[in-house]
């Protein structure tokens, strides 16, 4: 057995495993014919066999996240904050509505994770009708969650089986009530990564809940600067297999809605080089300007076909580029970051295992040309041996 205070840390991603000792970390390929637990143990069996289960903490973004579909009445508030939350709990949101033109919204075909449903302040009832319980019965959907004005609560309640109701996210005073939802959402997300067969397993070797690694990159970032040269403002890249995760200081939006962390967060499911490769491919031809940055990269869009250490790392670049539009006035997903005052952009997940500092720094430089008119070169930071991850389990251990 090892020292008994010594923790072992291990994150299982889409594609890598990482597992962290005091003194080393170890970083493998996943081996996708074979269950998680087996491939960890036939590589690292040693090392597990040294610590006891309780000493044993592992965070997992195998799951590549959940889905969520708000329906609100303002893009102001209700659709603005429920999206906020969403976000900061590791949810992606695949699109919203605003109820007064929810009968003009087609059907999504896809199973979405959980509903939201949120809109009005609670000394004004009537918002809702029919119309919305109408909608709800054509969705595919696993969860419903009703955050709106109380009035409507009991109605809708009546109405809509096995919805959960909570208390408004938006106050009298046209505040934003995040704690509810947010741990509503968290804890969504948590069944959603222990219910998956492969993660369940490794209960046999922890005591400890198994939290979704974008938590605990969460918890990270505070600690950062003394492991890594960052300057504020930043943000954080996680570019990965399944997604592409986005952290960044809330000092870089505008319009800063929730107050509790110093960060937020962005995640989308479809810009993975590995899993979700077909859709980030599909998103690189619908951008006008990657014709021209493959042509930058010396390279055609054959490339796409190609399945080849060359395919993957343009796919990589590719992904940095995408990316940095959705957080640009040119394309906004969510929000609009002022990407003219980030100081360091850092990068972590696999993406660190195939691009070098100048592969990076080369995308950013004509990102910031071609779309921001704009000579600005913000620091690239690589996190090459994958420590950001293990500062916040570090500090999640250690509370626990």
């Amino acid at each position: 057995m090892s020292n008994m205070n010594e923790k072992l840390l291990i994150d299982i991603g889409s594609t890598y495993f990482k597992v962290s000792t005091d003194n080393s970390i170890e970083q493998h390929f996943r081996d996708f014919n074979k269950q998680i637990l087996d491939d960890l143990t036939h590589k690292c069996g040693d090392t597990l066999q040294r610590y006891d289960s309780k000493n044993v903490h592992i965070c997992s973004s195998a799951n590549g996240g959940l889905s969520t579909l708000i329906i609100g009445v303002t893009h102001s508030f209700s659709l603005k904050y429920a999206s906020n939350i969403a976000y900061n709990a590791g949810i992606n949101v695949i699109d919203s509505i605003i109820f007064q033109d929810i009968e003009d919204y087609s059907i999504p075909s896809d199973l979405i994770d959980v509903v939201i449903i949120v809109g009005g302040i609670n000394s004004n009832g009537g918002v809702f009708d029919e119309r919305l319980t109408s909608y709800l019965a054509k969705l595919n959907y696993s969860s419903v969650v009703y955050v709106g004005n109380q009035p409507d609560g009991a109605l809708v309640a009546e109405r809509v089986e096995q919805l959960v109701v909570l208390p408004n996210i938006i106050d009298d005073r046209l505040h934003i009530v995040e704690e509810h939802l947010k741990d509503f959402l968290t804890n969504l997300y948590q069944q959603d990564i222990e219910g998956k067969e492969d993660i369940k397993h490794l209960y046999q070797i922890t005591d400890n809940q198994i939290y979704s690694t974008p938590y605990v990159v969460t918890k990270s970032l505070p600690l950062i600067h003394g492991s890594f040269p960052v300057t504020d403002p930043f943000i954080l890249l996680d570019i990965g297999g399944a997604t592409t995760d986005v952290h960044y200081s809330k000092d870089l939006v505008n319009d800063n809605i929730v107050t509790e962390q110093g960060f937020d967060r962005l995640v989308f499911k479809k810009l993975g080089v590995y899993k979700s490769r077909q859709s980030l491919i599909f998103t690189a031809e619908n951008n006008e300007f990657s014709y021209e940055l493959l042509m930058h990269l010396k390279v055609t869009e054959n490339i796409y076909q190609e399945h080849s250490e060359k395919a993957t790392k343009v796919l990589m670049q590719l992904a940095i580029f995408l990316v940095l539009c959705k957080m640009s006035h040119y394309r906004p997903a969510y929000v609009t970051l002022r990407l003219l005052t980030v100081n360091s952009i850092v990068f972590t997940g696999g993406i660190t295992k195939v691009l070098t500092t100048e592969d990076i720094e080369d995308i950013v430089a004509f990102f910031y040309r071609k779309i921001l008119n704009s000579d600005h070169k913000p620091v690239t930071v690589l996190d090459s041996g994958y420590n950001i991850w293990t500062l916040g389990a570090k500090e999640h251990a250690v509370c626990l």
